[in-house]
């Protein structure tokens, strides 16, 4: 059997990540990644800057995280970019139960504006296409994570992800950085 190359499988695990989370009914899905797990919780400093993302319709969510972590009085930030070809920042999210404060980057992906305060998250959740139990993670292919955690490593990087995105094995290079946890609805990863 012949691999799949890094974009072949970006597609074949997004086409299922779309057909489980399809699957799940309303009223669960409403009800999976409300609240971060309690060993996660115990890893978190107080006030530690929390880093999460703004989710596409078939990523795991983070707004609920973003609610928990402002409610606890954790600053809250999220992805920004001034241009494509930009480096990945991270500026100050003032309000997670809305999105008054949001506006489109130049993805298509609401982000705050660039007058919102600049913030270096210690506390990182991440999206992911797909992930190994050994913490490996495939992205969305622009590299934008893995360059900033190259270059400021956060306290904890962990991956938000459906369980039907798990893998055996994924194609790893050099510049790939590993998470430190990656959280399903039925399990944690790492943390130990």
């Amino acid at each position: 059997m012949t691999e799949l190359s890094k974009s072949e499988l970006r597609r074949s695990l997004r086409t299922a990540r779309k057909a489980h989370v399809e699957s799940l009914p309303d009223h669960i899905r409403g009800l999976l990644f409300h609240r971060p797990p309690a060993p996660l919780l115990a890893r978190i400093p107080q006030e530690a800057v929390i880093g999460v993302y703004h989710a596409g319709p078939w990523e795991a969510p983070a707004a609920a995280y973003a609610r928990f972590f402002h409610e606890a009085g954790h600053p809250i930030a999220l992805p920004h970019f001034s241009a494509p070809d930009a480096p990945m920042t991270f500026r100050r999210h003032s309000d997670p139960y809305g999105q008054d404060d949001l506006e489109v980057g130049p993805f298509g992906v609401l982000q705050p504006s660039a007058e919102a305060e600049a913030l270096v998250p210690e506390i990182l959740f991440v999206p992911l296409v797909g992930f190994t139990p050994a913490l490996a993670r495939l992205g969305q292919g622009g590299g934008h994570y893995d360059r900033w955690l190259a270059e400021h490593p956060p306290l904890l990087a962990i991956g938000l992800a459906w369980d039907a995105q798990a893998c055996d094995a994924l194609p790893t290079e050099p510049h790939d950085v590993p998470l430190d946890a990656v959280v399903t609805p039925t399990r944690i990863y790492g943390l130990t």
